[in-house]
């Protein structure tokens, strides 16, 4: 077993035990995925001040979101097909997230449904991504199902009305489960450890569809579905809508301009969360901790500013909550965690990235990440307003 010290070590072993089509789908962006490299790549040219002869005891990563405490302003990201980098993969990242003290998002694409997930972490409140569908019965009594389920937040994805091309999914024949194409059936038999896995579990469908909307009994093609189904027609008074519906806290996924996180304020929402889907949306886009300080500044003091796409180490979420965004996700990170070695990866994935958080919050002369702020980062290095 080789000795895991940091996410890329997590995601080089998750390559070599999920099947490539499952890995790609993760590990990929749209067309030529410039803001998928740009997302990570910009937070490298972030550079920090390093400070002395600081107290360092007593150092705290204690925060909250949306009014929820949390271990580290950090959130479990909804990850499409999280239960096919690993058997039942959505109950164990959520139980991982429960056991650290952050909150983890189920997403309307998960393999395990809403039910399978509150039961498996014994009704511990859990936040609910919701794709925008045509048909408004079913979104109506998915949004039923995530109250019953005791969901204490309902994250609304914006930028997904219609999807991006992304090629290594069209060349994988992405499916859930795997079409049993000979190239297919190859790749599955070097991935032992997750076919048996896959073997031991019913869950292999989309949890949340399958058997909840009329006609769909499997999603064999799923490409066809979701372009049917997702909703290109979505607009500021469906959001309304689905407020009022749901009736709980709302955080609203997707945003890149200020423009329209003004039009988040407006809306109502507790949060808002700068995202590009982590490059697998409109390629060439900003990377999400470029977009960040813009939006901060426009509207921070209105709504709470949350950020998500290329967080790969504790230093990255620092830097982003240095330039104001009061929590990240992690999407790509839980998945290589996952892939690799089920829950205990994505426990080994958060405990990486709290140790890495709070090393450096103290290497910058701060023990309580609520202190953090732009003065931690060297002039001329990051993004402004």
């Amino acid at each position: 077993m080789p000795v895991i010290t940091n996410i890329e070590d997590l995601r080089v072993l998750a390559q070599k035990r999920v099947p490539r089509m499952f890995y790609d789908y993760a590990d990929s962006g749209s067309w030529t995925e410039s803001t998928y490299r740009a997302n990570e790549s910009d937070f490298q040219k972030i550079k920090l001040r390093q400070r002395v002869a600081v107290n360092m005891e007593g150092r705290t990563t204690r925060s909250t979101m949306i009014g929820q405490d949390v271990a580290m302003p950090v959130a479990i990201a909804p990850v499409g097909l999280t239960g096919m980098q690993h058997a039942d993969g959505e109950i164990l990242a959520a139980r991982a997230a429960k056991k650290f003290g952050i909150p983890f998002t189920l997403s309307t694409m998960s393999i395990c449904s809403i039910e399978d997930v509150a039961k498996g972490t014994d009704g511990h409140p859990f936040w609910f991504q919701l794709y925008v569908m045509k048909d408004r019965d079913f979104i109506e009594r998915l949004i039923d199902r995530a109250k019953a389920a005791n969901c204490s937040a309902l994250v609304l994805t914006l930028d997904l009305q219609i999807i991006g091309q992304r090629h290594k999914d069209l060349k994988n024949g992405l499916s859930a489960p795997p079409k049993l194409t000979l190239a297919n059936m190859l790749n599955i038999a070097s991935k032992p450890r997750w076919a048996l896995g896959m073997l031991g579990t019913p869950r292999r469908q989309f949890g949340n569809i399958v058997g909840h909307v009329k006609g769909v009994t499997d999603m064999a093609n799923l490409s066809a579905w979701t372009a049917q189904q997702f909703d290109p027609r979505l607009n500021w008074g469906d959001v309304e809508w689905i407020k009022k519906r749901w009736g709980g806290k709302i955080i609203l996924k997707g945003i890149q301009d200020v423009e329209d996180a003004k039009l988040a304020v407006a809306s109502g929402a507790d949060a808002l969360i700068v995202s590009n889907h982590g490059g697998r949306q409109l390629d060439g886009a900003e990377s999400s901790i470029n977009a960040l300080p813009p939006i901060v500044d426009a509207v921070g003091k209105q709504i709470e500013v949350h950020m998500d796409g290329g967080i790969r180490s504790g230093q990255d979420v620092l830097k982003a909550r240095a330039l104001g965004a009061r929590g990240v996700y992690i999407g790509r990170a839980m998945a290589y965690g996952l892939g690799a070695l089920g829950e205990a990866g994505v426990t080994q994935a958060l405990e990486i990235l709290h140790k890495e958080l709070d090393l450096t919050m103290a290497f910058c002369g701060h023990t309580d990440i609520k202190t953090v702020d732009q003065s931690i980062l060297l002039p001329g290095t990051y993004p402004t307003a």
